[in-house]
């Protein structure tokens, strides 16, 4: 991999404001997505997830980072590869992992799958399967709040590979016109599906570029840093809280796993990867600096892990004893009738 393609380097960034809970609290939460999706790929292995499966593992800092300076009213939209940003938003394990396997536990009652799920109560609006689909979306969620007088953001995620279809543009365009609450997050892991960002893209370092005709600023960060996020993020929803309109945030990030668990990811080396997991890693990173900083221990990191292991293996158990849907449910959430 050429060097200049590669997330930023240097350490964590700084923070002037934090303290041994909210770090664990990342910690936990970075870690709770990480385990969540290797039961995952598990659990796809053995046939008791159909269809695709697209993992998020390499990639956590992004959405545990932006979620964290959210309120719990505002709304966040994504694309397929959205288990993550489920659990960072508060959804139930038990309840995704159940939408995984098919199962009537599942948030959309077993009949969305790994890529169209949802929650109401954690304004969580997808999970969308057609690449790009989503930005709209999101731009007409923001329009929503503007219109409603809420007060309220919506965080758009899209990926490197969606960030050259015309709806996205368009919605730039509609964004910056009207000057609408939203955040679009482009999550640049450096594919889309197995062709190379520079492949693809006529510009494929300056992405955050792309909405510079319609006047919307745009910045770069290094998505595996969670501080480098989260500073990214306060000043893009404190810019659109405030009216001033939209925000692109590209975050150079990278994912372990292939595209989705049918990709072999043979058009990259595992020295690639290695060194990503080895150099790069977000939830490493952290924990360095609670390590550090907080003179974290190795008995907390072990009692850590065997909690989170927990509550990953419960969520397993439970989507595995939950029952199918019935077939009658094929003619149910369709329509809603006013």
């Amino acid at each position: 991999m050429n060097k200049k393609n590669h997330p930023t380097p240097a350490g964590l960034s700084k923070e002037t404001k934090y303290s041994a809970d909210s770090l664990l609290k990342y910690y936990k939460s970075m870690l709770l997505i990480r385990r969540f999706e290797e039961k995952a790929a598990q659990l796809y292995g053995m046939g008791l997830i159909g269809g695709f499966c697209h993992l998020y593992i390499g990639q956590e800092a992004i959405v545990v980072g932006m979620q964290s300076v959210l309120n719990a009213s505002d709304t966040i939209i994504t694309s397929y590869r959205d288990h993550g940003h489920m659990l960072a938003c508060g959804m139930d394990p038990a309840g995704v992992m159940a939408e995984l396997t098919g199962r009537s536990g599942g948030y959309s009652k077993g009949k969305g799958g790994s890529m169209h799920m949802f929650s109401r109560e954690k304004n969580f609006f997808g999970g969308h399967g057609i690449v790009g689909a989503q930005v709209p979306l999101g731009t007409g969620l923001a329009f929503a709040h503007q219109y409603l007088k809420d007060g309220n953001v919506c965080i758009t995620y899209l990926g490197d590979g969606a960030v050259n279809q015309g709806q996205v543009y368009e919605s730039f365009n509609m964004a910056a016109l009207w000057k609408l609450p939203v955040i679009y997050v482009i999550e640049n892991n450096k594919y889309g599906m197995g062709t190379s960002v520079a492949r693809a893209s006529a510009s494929p370092e300056q992405l955050y570029l792309r909405g510079q005709a319609y006047g919307i600023p745009g910045q770069q960060v290094d998505g595996m840093d969670i501080f480098a996020v989260r500073q990214a993020a306060n000043a893009a929803v404190e810019r659109a809280r405030k009216g001033d309109g939209p925000t692109i945030i590209e975050m150079r990030t990278y994912r372990y796993r292939g595209h989705s668990m049918s990709d072999p990811a043979k058009y990259r080396t595992k020295e690639e990867v290695n060194k990503m997991k080895d150099e790069f890693d977000p939830i490493d990173k952290l924990l360095a600096k609670m390590k550090q900083e907080f003179s974290f221990s190795e008995q907390q990191v072990e009692q850590t892990e065997a909690e989170i292991k927990q509550v990953v293996f419960n969520a397993a158990e439970f989507a595995q004893a939950s029952p199918e849907p019935d077939a009658k449910e094929l003619y149910t959430d369709i329509l809603i009738d006013k």
